[in-house]
């Protein structure tokens, strides 16, 4: 299975302004300069679709890109981090990352994206302990795993995954990824729509439908 079509959708300052569609959404987050945005252009064959910059932190607001005709999303959300940003910007940027993350009913996987040349950092690891506490379901992307060698980038990530079951009883879904490359692009879309399916199928059961278009919900970003 393959995306049909995508398009930029809505941007929004915080939670309350997002899409008000039922559709599963996947959010797409990491520390600056990680490759988010190279990453959602990869996923949706498109060169264009999310904004890239050399400069760390650029996203600060919430970015939603229709899939399919709007039967789901992808999600850019800001970086978390913000090294760069006085304390009142990094405190606006926590609650829109946090109030996203916990408040968005149509969130079904948040993907985290982690440098596979680094070394596992303080940062990522409170942050992906502060998902499980809170049972925020998301899944581990290794990036630019073209600046490592096939054998070298298996290292990393063998050894990120170790350090993590120290503390962890078990992991989420792992993917090593290449935007350069497009490796690893069809094993998270094919998670994607295993997922969507799941939620199709428990829709059916429980007699709640499949959730709406954004043709049916109405398009937000023509108000």
């Amino acid at each position: 299975m393959d995306i049909k079509n995508a398009k930029f959708h809505l941007s929004s300052p915080d939670v309350t302004k997002c899409p008000a569609t039922g559709v599963p959404e996947y959010a797409f987050i990491g520390r600056s300069n990680v490759g988010k945005s190279s990453l959602i252009n990869m996923l949706c064959k498109s060169k264009k679709m999310a904004k890239t910059s050399q400069t760390p932190g650029k996203t600060l607001l919430i970015n939603h890109f229709s899939m399919d005709d709007g039967r789901w999303f992808l999600v850019d959300l800001p970086g978390y981090g913000f090294a760069a940003r006085g304390k009142e910007q990094r405190e606006k940027l926590t609650r829109l990352i946090n109030d996203y993350i916990l408040d968005r009913q149509q969130l079904a996987c948040l993907f985290v994206l982690i440098d596979i040349r680094h070394d596992p950092q303080k940062i990522d690891v409170e942050f992906m302990d502060w998902l499980g506490e809170h049972e925020v379901p998301f899944a581990i992307v290794f990036t630019k795993a073209d600046k490592l060698g096939p054998v070298a980038a298996q290292r990393k990530v063998d050894a990120y995954c170790r350090e993590l079951k120290l503390t962890w009883a078990s992991l989420p879904p792992v993917f090593v990824t290449s935007s350069e490359k497009g490796k690893g692009r069809q094993e998270i879309i094919d998670y994607i729509f295993s997922i969507n399916a799941e939620i199709e199928s428990n829709c059916r059961e429980s007699g709640g439908g499949s959730g709406m278009t954004e043709e049916e919900a109405g398009d937000p970003s023509a108000k």
